[in-house]
């Protein structure tokens, strides 16, 4: 692991990261900053849907020093962490961020970063998902990716991109912000940077991606039934936003049967539960508990 430990007292914890102190709430979340940069972009060198990857070049990781607010939601902690990567390249110079475009007082959108990248202006959309792989949904490979509740999907989400949250940097309402930075709409280079976790079905892991990821595979997905194969591991349940985590071996694990109980008001309440997976031979793995039938 990155991280040593140096030292336990009775009302403190402290970690040592790149000979950095870091108390347990800095620490946690550090551990979801590295989960962020190891996660892959969800494409890569061509475009996909008409939507081209920001690359960023690769480097050391760092050690996140933004703020993050408590109850600060997964995609806006993304957010925090995609300016403090940017912040780290000389080639780029931020020029703003969440910036929203009113008519009217009524918001239309927000355009998420316009930054120089090598002295060219730049806009970037910053996307961070989770989908489940359902053959059942749609006739193509961008549309069998669907949210763990079945409430969106991937072609949802690319459309929207495509031809709602990018165009609004074209609309009369974001020329006078552009003005002011002394920039033209027809300058701007737009990207996306997409970057997800892949969840396949776990009776049926041999799926071939010709046009996403295959380094965004994180685990797999089963039923609440189909559990049973693994009745003899152990079990966790991360908050929303540990879900950006690798999984951490040091945790308080859950019996089978303590997991069964904990999970089965969620999917009651037709809501799928990510879980961190601990076999007896020690292999470790990730899953979403599914509410639905396949």
């Amino acid at each position: 692991m990155l991280f040593t430990w140096l030292k336990t007292h009775l009302d403190r914890k402290i970690f040592v990261f790149s000979n950095c102190k870091m108390d347990f709430d800095t620490r946690h979340i550090q551990l979801q900053y590295l989960g962020f940069l190891n996660t892959a972009l969800l494409w890569q060198d061509t475009s996909v849907f008409g939507l081209k990857q920001l690359i960023l070049p690769s480097q050391k990781t760092t050690v996140f020093s933004g703020n993050i607010i408590k109850n600060l939601r997964l995609g806006k902690r993304v957010e925090r962490f995609v300016s403090h990567q940017l912040y780290q390249y000389k080639l780029v110079t931020i020029l703003a961020e969440n910036i929203q475009i009113q008519q009217d007082k009524i918001t239309l959108g927000e355009l998420d970063c316009l930054l120089m990248l090598n002295e060219n202006p730049a806009h970037v959309e910053i996307v961070y998902k989770f989908y489940l792989y359902d053959a059942t949904v749609g006739n193509s490979e961008l549309e069998h990716w669907i949210g763990p509740n079945r409430n969106d999907s991937l072609i949802q989400k690319l459309t929207k991109l495509k031809n709602k949250q990018l165009p609004l940097l074209h609309t009369s309402e974001a020329k006078t912000l552009l003005e002011t930075l002394s920039i033209a709409a027809h300058e701007i280079r737009q990207y996306v940077h997409f970057k997800a976790q892949l969840f396949i079905p776990y009776f049926n892991r041999n799926i071939e991606f010709k046009l996403l990821n295959n380094a965004c595979v994180s685990g797999f997905y089963l039923t609440y039934d189909e559990l049973n194969e693994f009745s003899d591991s152990k079990f966790y349940i991360p908050i929303k936003v540990d879900w950006l985590m690798e999984i951490q071996t040091q945790t308080n694990w859950l019996t089978y049967e303590l997991f069964l109980s904990k999970i089965e008001p969620s999917i009651t309440g037709k809501s799928s539960v990510l879980c961190w997976i601990k076999r007896q031979n020690g292999e470790l793995h990730k899953c979403f508990v599914i509410w639905w039938h396949k």
